[in-house]
């Protein structure tokens, strides 16, 4: 627990939020360990987020540094952290937000042979990913290590989020994906790789919104307060529509 005036900002910060978490779920969130795989437009949201509501630690894992077409949509980057490792800029950005906060950094790609090192020990998983073999590695981490997987996507004014668990349908199960039950060969990554060589057009609220969903999905997970968005339910968005969120069942 933070102590002395660290203490007392910690619960001014969160003092308009108490009404809807108690003291006891709010140690929860604060003693929780959550990672994030992404710090783009998705995962500058969500790690904001969730260093405003007062998780205790964050791991962040982004191999990439800003450049300056990310301004549209990704928070944690200006002109002055155009080739700054996009962990580094995140990491000074949450802790001048949350003095109390641990963030972790990993500023390299996350891969088969990192991922169960950088996930252990982790209440919950973030995906803030642009690329399905690593949400892929993700997932099949997570469920092995029995956390909580959040998914979120976007493409131009749409968006996803849902929630994967060792109870629901896999990411690659929901969706169909070729590599289900099979081992990642460099045939099955090649198929995979033509399922998402696009770099889709975006504009900047719709990351961001998807990171506050995920956001919100993870604090239900930590304080089982809620009922979180569990696959195979997902929900989705297109911002362009008046009536703009839906859950559907895929």
């Amino acid at each position: 627990m933070p102590e002395n005036n660290s203490e007392k900002i910690y619960w001014e910060i969160l003092d308009r939020q108490k009404g809807i978490i108690g003291k006891k779920e709010q140690l929860d969130i604060l003693n929780s360990s959550v990672t994030v795989i992404g710090c783009g437009g998705i995962g500058g949201a969500t790690t904001e987020m969730l260093a405003r509501m007062g998780v205790g630690k964050l791991k962040i894992v982004d191999k990439d540094v800003f450049e300056v077409s990310n301004i549209n949509r990704q928070l944690m980057s200006n002109l002055k952290s155009i080739g700054t490792p996009k962990t580094q800029a995140t990491k000074e950005r949450l802790q001048s937000i949350n003095p109390n906060i641990e963030v972790e950094t990993f500023n390299s790609e996350l891969n088969g042979k990192n991922v169960t090192e950088i996930l252990t020990g982790s209440q919950v998983v973030i995906d803030a990913l642009d690329n399905i073999l690593t949400r892929i590695i993700v997932g099949r981490s997570a469920e092995a290590l029995d956390i909580p997987f959040i998914h979120g996507a976007i493409h131009g004014t749409m968006g996803q989020v849902t929630v994967f668990n060792n109870s629901t349908p896999s990411y690659e199960e929901l969706f169909k994906l070729p590599s289900q039950g099979k081992e990642l060969t460099e045939e099955i990554i090649s198929q995979i790789s033509n399922l998402s060589k696009e770099v889709p057009p975006v504009l900047g609220p719709v990351p961001n919104i998807v990171g506050c969903l995920q956001s919100m999905e993870a604090v239900k997970l930590i304080t089982r307060k809620g009922t979180p968005i569990m696959a195979p339910r997902v929900l989705i968005f297109d911002l362009m529509k008046e009536e703009a969120f839906s859950i559907v069942r895929f």
